[in-house]
């Protein structure tokens, strides 16, 4: 550690749900600084989610989210002069930060016509345990499995 760990910054709850999970969301949801659009694009996500399941919206994404969060993850060590992928638990602020990102990523790159029902169709299938997000975890978990072999180059 060559520098002084930056404080943690602390996120304000959204205005609808009173949740700073939530928020987390739509900051990396949003893109030029266009946060009110980024709202909408979640809150739209979240009533159609509700429609299509008739659940509480926000409850099937935070399932969605929970299904997606990585417990192992293989993060590259060198020992000698070789790499090796090395598993290691995921802090849980991490966990949840990259079940974000592949929520929203994977989001993207699916057929729909606008982000809002891309977005809600990822947080359905998310939530059922399929999808390209789920599938994302399921091979980082598979991936660590493979190189448990080198667990003892843990740092």
């Amino acid at each position: 550690m060559r520098k002084a760990k930056p404080k943690k910054r602390y996120i304000l709850p959204d205005p609808k749900f009173h949740d700073v999970l939530v928020t987390k969301f739509v900051n990396n949801l949003m893109y030029d600084g266009k946060k009110s659009i980024a709202y909408d694009i979640f809150y739209d996500a979240c009533t159609l989610v509700e429609k299509k399941t008739s659940e509480p919206g926000v409850e099937v994404w935070k399932r969605a989210l929970a299904n997606i969060s990585p417990s192992v993850e293989v993060r590259s060590r060198r020992v000698g002069g070789a790499t090796f992928q090395v598993p290691t638990e995921v802090r849980p602020d991490r966990k949840v930060s990259l079940g974000i990102k592949w929520l929203i990523n994977y989001s993207r790159k699916r057929g729909e016509k606008t982000m809002t029902e891309k977005l809600a169709a990822e947080i359905i299938a998310a939530s059922k345990g399929e999808g390209s997000a789920v599938k994302k975890k399921d091979d980082t978990h598979r991936m660590a499995e493979a190189n448990k072999a080198f667990s003892h180059f843990r740092f």
